[in-house]
């Protein structure tokens, strides 16, 4: 049981983790000048003090200058549990289910 707790808290404060390295990495796409990497590097940012590594982080349009006034800019953060769990198996949660978190914003330019 107290396993079970430690494995559902951790994947519980991961999600929320990379629910904000989402935000964050969108915050930075709808901005005028900013490019795929910058949004890239901005939700490496927010993971690096989580000790959160190997996520694979998307943006789509890929680079988001591409993207006219008010079109939807979307970031995507997804990364395996068993690459986060902090038991060395994941016994209760599978080891191969991705948690991901998705952030939409609309694109901040000058018309």
């Amino acid at each position: 049981l107290v396993f079970g707790m430690i494995e559902f808290g951790r994947m519980v404060m991961v999600q929320q983790v990379i629910t904000n390295a989402s935000r964050e990495g969108a915050r930075v796409a709808v901005l005028d000048g900013s490019t795929g990497d910058a949004v890239l590097s901005a939700v490496d940012n927010y993971l690096t003090p989580a000790n959160l590594s190997g996520a694979t982080v998307t943006c789509d349009p890929s680079e988001p200058t591409t993207a006219g006034y008010g079109d939807p800019v979307t970031v995507t953060v997804s990364i395996p549990f068993g690459q986060v769990s902090w038991l060395p198996a994941p016994m209760f949660i599978g080891g191969d289910t991705q948690l991901t978190a998705t952030t939409v914003m609309r694109r901040e330019t000058v018309q």
